[in-house]
């Protein structure tokens, strides 16, 4: 598609991952090419399992380099013959992939700033609900 007559969609725009978490395919890989000759765009749709992974189009757009390992960073899709999969956005400590939809949204640890120790501390996660009142007896 990028060096056929008729097609010519040069520019790779953008790759963006998606999170079907219940559904039979619990991922799926988007790439948006655009023509620039023909000034038409076009979206390619990878459906994929947890266990099944994509193919890499660096050598075919350098610049989805970035995007594949962003979305193996958030999501933990793996792109073969990438070479560069590693983190990029997150921590290189972090655990897990923050953009699946079964990903706890508190996290497991806070970070804090201990001035007594002059350095940045972990804490796990307490949530206290000492300052919500419900009022279950309240109508709608």
């Amino acid at each position: 598609m990028k060096n056929h007559i008729n097609y010519r969609f040069s520019i790779l725009s953008c790759i963006s991952g998606v999170d079907f978490i219940h559904s039979k395919y619990r991922f799926c890989v988007v790439y948006d090419l655009l023509s620039l000759d023909y000034n038409t765009r076009i979206r390619v749709k990878t459906f994929l399992n947890d266990s099944q992974f994509v193919d890499s189009i660096t050598s075919i757009f350098i610049n989805s380099n970035w995007w594949e390992r962003e979305i193996w960073d958030f999501f933990g899709i793996f792109f073969n013959q990438n070479l560069d999969l590693r983190r990029i956005l997150t921590d290189y400590g972090f655990e897990g992939y923050p953009m699946r939809k079964d990903f706890p949204l508190s996290g497991y640890f806070e970070l804090n700033y201990n001035s007594n120790k002059k350095r940045v501390v972990f804490n796990l996660i307490t949530l206290s609900q000492e300052h919500r009142f419900f009022n279950f007896e309240a109508s709608i």
